[in-house]
Order: structure tokens, then sequence, then C-alpha cells
């Protein structure tokens, strides 16, 4: 090693490292020296003056490193920018080292951000720094996210219009397919109370579902059958006032269909645009919101998973070993990257259905007894393997180049 090399190692050893326990209205900043004692015990608001005021203290603090509990966010921004090393520390790992200070291990804004700035003290080396990913991945994986979260409310908010209808008007209730399809929020919209169904006879049903383009008006029959035959709702005067709750109801799914169909075609757009495009959406049964949400979970910072086990272990796709002694006991994975987890397993799922290597695999792993999410686990990390080539080489998945694939497409024919 070179004197200069022993200069710089040195200085980088002796460096004083910070960590910064993040909130919503300020955020609590901490720097320790080469020793472990602290220098700076700070709080600085959430806003442009206070995230300078920040980057100034750490810089004036000497600090180069700084561990943080979040790995994006406008703090993130402002020391990335400002040029500072950020390491990522989950809270779960701040929940456990907090034992290393003490045996109560209360949660304490200032003490975490100790706790964070020294850990990048004593273990640096098996810290990785934070790379972000590109701008358009940023941006793509905020869209891909809004619109799972407008999925999950819009879940809640059908399952809270089916226990309005058990009361106002049950019929409703399976009448279609789903409780929140456009036919169904139709139907909600021109007959929400009982006295409205009553109404209907089947030609009246049939002439409607004509003029909602219905694909099948024949089965008004059927369709006149199941509200004849299903409890009847709520009558009188109280019907019209509870049918303003399902009005509301509706009118609420109606809004989330539409941003749900408006973000799609925004997470269409943009991946299309995306460099990384074509590596995810050559997957079989990706098609666009899935490939787009694998793209977006694993990124598109090659340096972040050096190893395809690197991948599938924050992706939950490998089994968690403990052993001691003669005791060894494999259990499901918990600490991953649950974002990553869903996307992939979705996916892998899905995958079976139209790939004969994953149907094999997939079929094998229940003959073993394996139950489906297991199954699909087992899958998952045999296609991550495929996908991390894929995302290395920046190449579209061939079924032609994939040997295990035509091994079992050989064996079959």
């Amino acid at each position: 090693m070179s004197v200069e090399q022993i200069s710089r190692s040195r200085t980088e050893l002796n460096a004083p490292t910070a960590g910064i326990d993040w909130a919503s209205a300020d955020h609590a900043v901490a720097v320790v020296d080469a020793h472990g004692t602290q220098s700076v015990r700070e709080m600085v608001e959430h806003t442009t003056a206070g995230l300078r005021r920040m980057t100034r203290l750490l810089s004036h603090a000497g600090v180069d490193e700084v561990a943080i509990e979040r790995g994006d966010g406008p703090v993130v921004d402002a020391l990335l920018e400002a040029g500072f090393t950020v390491f990522v520390i989950a809270p779960g790992q701040v929940k456990n080292l907090r034992h290393r200070y003490g045996a109560a291990g209360n949660k304490d804004d200032h003490f975490d951000a100790y706790v964070l700035a020294d850990t990048v003290r004593t273990d640096r080396r098996r810290l990785h720094p934070l790379t972000p990913d590109s701008p358009a991945t940023v941006t793509l994986r905020m869209t891909v996210r809004a619109r799972k979260d407008l999925i999950a409310a819009r879940v809640a908010m059908a399952n809270q219009l089916r226990a309005q209808l058990e009361h106002v008007l049950p019929g409703a209730i399976k009448l279609f397919r789903d409780i929140d399809s456009a036919i169904t929020l139709a139907f909600l919209t021109r007959f929400p109370t009982q006295a409205r169904v009553d109404w209907l006879t089947q030609k009246r049903l049939e002439n409607w579902l004509r003029t909602q383009h219905y694909p099948h008006p024949a089965r008004a029959e059927q369709l006149h059958a199941h509200l004849a035959a299903a409890t009847r709702g709520t009558v009188g005067d109280q019907a019209e006032t509870r049918a303003h709750v399902t009005t509301a109801l509706v009118a609420g799914l109606l809004a989330l269909r539409a941003q749900i169909k408006a973000l799609g075609k925004q997470i269409e757009t943009q991946l299309l645009a995306h460099p990384d495009a074509v590596v995810f959406t050559s997957l079989p049964k990706a098609g666009v919101v899935r490939a787009a949400r694998l793209l977006v979970e694993i990124g598109d910072c090659r340096g972040r998973y050096p190893t395809p086990e690197s991948l599938t272990s924050l992706a939950g796709a490998t089994p968690s070993t403990r052993q001691s002694g003669k005791v060894r006991i494999v259990s499901f994975r918990w600490a991953v990257d649950k974002e990553l987890r869903g996307a992939v397993t979705d996916f892998a799922g899905d995958s079976h259905h139209a790939n004969a290597w994953a149907a094999d695999l997939y079929r094998k792993a229940r003959a073993r007894g394996c139950d489906h999410p297991h199954a699909t686990r087992i899958l998952a990390r045999a296609w991550l393997h495929v996908i991390w080539r894929c995302w290395q080489d920046r190449l579209a998945y061939d079924p032609a180049q994939h040997r295990a694939l035509q091994t079992v497409l050989a064996a079959a024919a």
C-alpha cells in the first residue's frame, strides 16, 4: 500500500460520521467523532432553509458519510446533491441496534440519530452506499406505486359498498361479476333503491342493458330472476336517505377507476420511454403494469445487486437459515424489501401459465408438498437468476437462449 493510500485510509477512519432521524416536520441530526463521542446534536426543520442548514452543519463538522433510515425523499436528495455518501439503515435494524447502548431500547429521535451515526463509524465495511436510480426510474416508481395505492383504496371502498348494499339493496350483490365493475356502478347509479329495482321487468332490464352496451343482454332473464330471489332491501322513508350513501360510494369508485386508468396510461408511456423496458416487457405474462413494477422495484443501478443472490435475498425468494450446534432451522425470510417481493411473486405466480420451464418448476414444487405461496417463491428465485442476467446485460429475455426451457421443451416433445 502506498503512503498516499495509507494516509487516505487513516483520514477516512478518523473522519466524523453523521446520522439523521427522519420525520415529517423536523429531523434530528447527530455527528460523532472517530471515538464515538457526540459532537453535534441538533434539530432541523423540514423546509428548504432547514435542509440547507443541515448540509452546512454537516460540512462544517467535516462529515463525509451520513446514515438515514430511508433511501428517498427531499432529505436524501439534499444530502446527495451536497456530495455526501449516504447509507440507508432500515428502521428494523435501528430498533435492534439500540440495544447496543442500553437495555431499554426506547425510541428517541436524538438517540436514534446518534445510533445511526455511530453505526457508520463502527460498521462502515458492512454498509453499502446508496446509489440513486435514474430520474426516469424514480418517476416511473412514483406512478406505479400511486396506482397500486389507488387500487388498494378501490378495494377498500368496494368492500364498504358491499357492506352498504347488504342492508340497502342485497339484490345488487353478485348481480354482475364484480361489485366495482363499470356495469355494476352504472346499475346502482340508475337503480339505487329497492323501489326502483322493483320497477324493473325483464324487458325493461334487457332494454337498459342494451343502452349500456352490455355484451350479453340475453342474460336479462337470469339477472331479473336473481333480483327477484334476493332478500329485499330498505323500503319506505329511509330508502332514499340511505341511497345517498350508496350514490356517494359509487361516485368515489367511479373516480378511482378513472384515475387508475389514467395512471395506467402514464405508466405505459413512461415504461416505453425507459431504456430498460426491453428487459422486463420481454418476460412471459409481464404485460405493461407488471413489467413496470418489476423494473422500478429492481431499479436501474446495476451495482446495487452485484450477484443474483443479493437480489433474491432482498426479494425474500430465499429462505432464512439459522443454525446452532446440531439444530438447523429453515424458515420464511421476513427482513426483505416487501415492495420488491410483491412485484416478483406477482410475476412468478402467473408466469407458469405461459412458460413450460416455469410450469415444470412449479409443478415439481407442488408435487413435493409445497403450497402455492411456497412454490411461487421457489419459482421466483429461479426467475430472478434469469432476470438478473438479462438486466445486467441489458438484453431482452429470449426463450430460444434459455437452455433450461429448451431442455424442458425437448423432453416434452
